[in-house]
């Protein structure tokens, strides 16, 4: 049973304000994003220029690494315009896939990056080329680089949580990367600037292996996403005390969360008491999913399954022998019964199929001369004494349920 219901508690949200807030979300990202892009151009200028004047590799190295940055930027761009539209016919499930991509490509780059950046100044301090003392004013250019990407990791972090985007995470970090590298140059210059200017090259060294760690972290975390690696055990073990708090749920199995971009995708399997009605049972499993959007605003998608026993850990049940079906039982009791007259009076027949039998309810208007319901029951079971998958038999006297 597919749960499509909102909150128990507000009125349901709409497509239309569910597609406004997504919007409202995109624009809050690219906002954020293109005033990052802004100061990395300004950041990747000063250091590239500053880097070239005094012969700092090291300072090269993160003005290149800025400018890494701005590609990223546009990138990151595109890629929650369309990783945040609304499902389709083809993408049911949402785009948010495309913050995954774009967050494997983010990665990638950054290793490449690193690679290069660690492969020049390898070379560079093999071959002991001196390098000048760079001066007080190249030392205050990386100063305030590094200022600038702090705040604007600060600022991307915090927007990044708001509208719950890894993507953006991962490029607030990306910034975050760009800060410690320069912490990284600064040390270098400094060394150089009292004399020992072969840390200006071990200090570019250090920038790419700390970009790589980076670009490392983001393939492997989405990475693991696409692979539909499931929740942390934590969130997942949150959830199902969520859904059993629900009045009604006797328990939680199967239980499965994975990621969709910023979303989360939930299938479970609720234990209810096996003789509630079907639409009972289902406002059961509505009411859990109600529960769980309200405490899990992430959820997109819940799926449950209502069983009427705890049968986790057991064998898929349509991988098991089928029991009969209500016309193939009707079929069978009508041969065993029809010569008795209590199963000429049924009205109504409620089957039930727990613990692998099937329970049989026999609803009835008149009862036999001289027989009660408990006889009328022990003269059914006689009669479906062969029947081995027969469980509890009763007879009621009514009109049935339905």
């Amino acid at each position: 049973m597919r749960d499509e219901s909102s909150s128990a508690h507000e009125p349901p949200r709409s497509e239309h304000g569910s597609a406004m807030e997504r919007a409202a979300q995109t624009r809050e990202a690219h906002r954020v994003t293109l005033i990052g892009a802004v100061i990395d151009f300004a950041v990747g200028v000063a250091k590239m220029i500053a880097g070239v004047m005094v012969g700092s590799a090291a300072l090269v190295a993160d003005g290149i690494h800025s400018f890494s940055d701005i590609l990223t930027d546009l990138f990151v761009v595109a890629a929650t315009h369309f990783g945040r539209q609304e499902p389709d016919s083809n993408h049911p499930y949402g785009h948010g896939r495309i913050e995954t991509l774009a967050t494997l490509w983010l990665g990638s780059v950054l290793i490449f990056v690193a690679g290069g950046i660690a492969w020049a100044s390898i070379g560079r301090l093999l071959e002991g080329e001196p390098i000048p003392a760079p001066g007080f004013w190249a030392i205050g250019i990386a100063v305030i680089a590094l200022l600038a990407k702090e705040w604007i990791f600060r600022y991307t972090m915090q927007v990044a949580r708001r509208v719950n985007s890894r993507l953006l995470e991962a490029n607030a970090w990306h910034s975050r990367s760009d800060a410690l590298s320069t912490v990284v140059v600064l040390i270098g210059l400094v060394a150089a600037q009292v004399g020992v200017g072969w840390m200006d090259a071990l200090a570019a060294i250090v920038v790419g292996v700390m970009v790589g760690q980076v670009g490392g972290r983001l393939l492997w975390e989405s990475g693991r996403e696409l692979i539909d690696t499931a929740l942390p055990a934590e969130e997942r073990d949150a959830m199902q005390r969520a859904a059993e708090e629900v009045a009604g749920v006797r328990s939680v199995h199967d239980l499965r969360a994975r990621k969709l971009g910023s979303d989360i995708l939930l299938d479970l399997h609720i234990v209810v008491p096996p003789r509630v009605t079907v639409s009972e049972a289902h406002e059961i499993g509505n009411e859990a999913s109600r529960r769980l959007r309200e405490t899990f605003p992430n959820l997109h998608d819940v799926t449950f399954h209502i069983d009427p026993e705890d049968d986790a850990g057991e064998t898929e049940h349509s991988l098991r022998p089928a029991p009969p079906l209500r016309a193939d039982v009707e079929g069978v009791l009508d041969q065993a019964w029809h010569d008795l007259p209590i199963w000429q009076a049924c009205v109504d027949l409620d089957l039930h199929y727990l613990d692998n039998q099937v329970d049989v309810s026999l609803y009835v208007d008149t009862l036999p001369p001289g027989q009660d319901l408990d006889a009328a029951a022990q003269a059914l079971r006689r009669a479906a004494s062969r029947l081995d998958w027969v469980g509890r038999l009763r007879v009621w006297l009514g009109p049935g349920k339905g």
